[in-house]
């Protein structure tokens, strides 16, 4: 019966993604917390966690004994930021690191800062996320929602691999949406260089590119000792959604979660024990399909094309040495 219930919100969206399939599916959790030392010894880093989800996630990580790293754009957000989280959790180990993701140059330089600041990296979140209202590209010709939700990601983790293998039991959650639900992979447009640009759609659609290419660098990493997950936090009431999609945010507020339940289950993929299955799309702490409608689903062929693809925009070789 709770399985059933809980399909049926997964299927039915509204209940399912709002405050109310939280705390339903809350309830028959087994263990809601995290023990209060479940970090203590390791290291974490959140990018965009100067706000929303993102800082939810990090105070979480510092409270249970991590060393936290903020990788923010911006230095006085991040600052303020991380006094807050300082606030919250007193004597917390928490530092910034500036990187804008989207920027291939920032990446670079933000690992090598990292690389003489830590000897291990045990988890990393990729949660920096724009909605931009029309389109854009980054200093290499990549557009925005790309390359910051794709390419940023997936050459921020490459050059990060070192740290990563060191940890010996690294997590890395890739924090998705389920707007994603609603795109095919462009396969055929990645850029998005054709038809109307919508800032939603090129959301959702890199956002389906992270779950699709979960699989491929968990398996890229497993050697490594490296597991990949994505996620998707339901409906949360943040100030991102507030400022790219107004109308829908006001709609919807009553029923929204908060930072700290679309948090939930990033601090769950990282912290529980025995580790996850890796290489799958969570929700409230279940895996879920990453497919409802016929027209999202994808041959092989194509996914692998796209892949090759995003690794060269990357920068990262498709073949690790």
């Amino acid at each position: 019966m709770i399985r059933a219930v809980d399909t049926l919100l997964d299927r039915t969206i509204v209940p399912g993604y709002t405050r109310l399939g939280y705390h339903l599916r809350k309830a028959c959790w087994t263990r809601n917390d995290p023990p209060t030392d479940a970090l203590h010894g390791k290291t974490a880093l959140v990018t965009g966690a100067n706000s929303g989800i993102g800082r939810s996630i990090a105070t979480r990580f510092a409270g249970l004994g991590a060393r936290t790293v903020l990788a923010v754009r911006d230095p006085g957000r991040g600052e303020r930021a991380r006094r807050e989280i300082l606030d919250a959790v007193p004597g917390a180990a928490v530092e910034l690191a500036i990187c804008d993701i989207a920027e291939p140059g920032s990446v670079d330089t933000c690992v090598r800062t990292l690389a003489e600041r830590l000897e291990t990296l045990d988890v990393l979140v990729h949660n920096a996320g724009v909605l931009p209202a029309d389109r854009a590209e980054n200093s290499a010709g990549n557009e925005l929602t790309l390359a910051t939700h794709v390419l940023g990601p997936l050459r921020f983790t490459d050059r990060l691999t070192p740290l990563l293998a060191a940890s010996g039991d690294a997590r890395i959650i890739f924090m998705a949406s389920g707007g994603m639900y609603v795109q095919p992979l462009p396969v055929d447009d990645p850029q998005y260089r054709s038809g109307e640009y919508r800032g939603a759609t090129a959301y959702a659609r890199t956002k389906r590119i992270q779950v699709a290419f979960g699989p491929l660098l968990d398996g890229r990493l497993a050697d490594h000792g490296v597991s990949v997950h994505s996620m998707h936090p339901g409906w949360v009431d943040t100030p991102g959604i507030t400022a790219a999609l107004p109308r829908f945010g006001s709609a919807l507020r009553p029923a929204m979660r908060t930072a700290d339940e679309g948090a939930d289950t990033a601090v769950w993929l990282a912290t529980t024990a025995p580790a996850p299955l890796s290489g799958h799309f969570w929700h409230d702490r279940r895996i879920r399909d990453e497919h409802y409608l016929r027209h999202t689903r994808y041959p092989e062929h194509e996914l692998l094309s796209l892949w090759e693809y995003c690794l060269g925009r990357a920068e990262v070789a498709l073949h690790p040495h």
